[in-house]
């Protein structure tokens, strides 16, 4: 109850209010955008890095093709990959993180050993080399953003699973003789969805970022794809063209940045009304 109540006191905190809403707005125009533009989001339809016009209120890209219509279709792949590698990233790490705490034995030093050698690798140089040795496809990205954010996770689960093995009501479940996974489904698990909720608008957030960085360098999705980071990639020379527009640009970064900061405000807000700070339990 207490955590139930921690989710939904979260939006009565101004920034978890502002935050949610943010995360809302931008949500719904990824996921309801395609059903609005006005045009293909493929179909060169005026000159390239045109202004606005009426028939286009952000302009024209370096083909030619509606901003607008480009930008309303280009949300569902940022939010679509950065979520499942976050899903997959957590379905890993809860699952090393609750057998390395559980476990009284050599097999927590190992996993742990073994998260941490993964750790110490720089996250984006990692993501590039895997991602460019499997191929430019969306299954190598996801595989690789769970992978880059899996130790993490597995970090703050295992101390909160180290916090909660030795709590009264799990010893008596293996007093009981109750196997060990239905004692960390049943006993521990449950008692641990604070940090782990805590946790989340951060790694999601990093997962946007890392998506978005490995499209944007032109090796996770590629053209004619209608993705934020890869307009940007694409356009970044309206900038600096004689056919000066920025919105082609501005646009889908300005998504990108509204989505990062709302999960975020949403993330902290969750944090403080449940009195986790997962950080502190990363850095344990």
């Amino acid at each position: 109850m207490r955590l139930l109540g921690g989710r939904l006191r979260f939006m009565r905190t101004k920034t978890g209010a502002v935050g949610f809403v943010l995360f809302l707005l931008v949500f719904g125009i990824a996921m309801l955008g395609p059903f609005f533009a006005p045009y293909a989001p493929d179909k060169p339809i005026g000159i390239p890095f045109e202004t606005p016009t009426a028939e286009a209120p952000l302009g024209y890209d370096f083909l030619g093709r509606d901003v607008l219509s480009r930008l309303l279709w280009g949300g569902r792949s940022v939010f679509g990959l950065a979520g499942l590698a976050t899903l997959l990233a957590y379905a890993a790490g809860t699952a090393v993180g609750l057998v390395a705490g559980h476990a009284r034995s050599l097999l927590d030093p190992v996993l742990m050993r073994g998260v941490d050698v993964l750790l110490s690798f720089p996250a984006l140089l990692f993501l590039l080399v895997l991602v460019t040795g499997a191929g430019t496809s969306k299954a190598a990205l996801v595989i690789g953003v769970a992978i880059v954010q899996m130790p993490l996770v597995a970090r703050i689960v295992r101390t909160a699973t180290l916090e909660q093995s030795v709590r009264g009501f799990v010893e008596a479940a293996m007093a009981r003789g109750e196997r060990t996974a239905a004692v960390l489904w049943r006993e521990i698990l449950p008692n641990i969805t604070a940090p782990i909720t805590a946790d989340v608008g951060l790694r999601f957030t990093y997962s946007i970022i890392l998506v978005a960085s490995v499209n944007f360098l032109g090796l996770g999705l590629q053209p004619p794809a209608a993705d934020w980071a890869l307009m940007i990639s694409e356009n970044r020379d309206a900038l600096t063209s004689s056919a000066f527009n920025p919105w082609v640009v501005f646009a889908p970064a300005a998504m990108i940045a509204l989505v990062t900061i709302s999960a975020n405000l949403v993330g902290d807000a969750i944090a403080r009304t449940l009195g986790v700070s997962a950080l502190s339990q990363v850095a344990r």
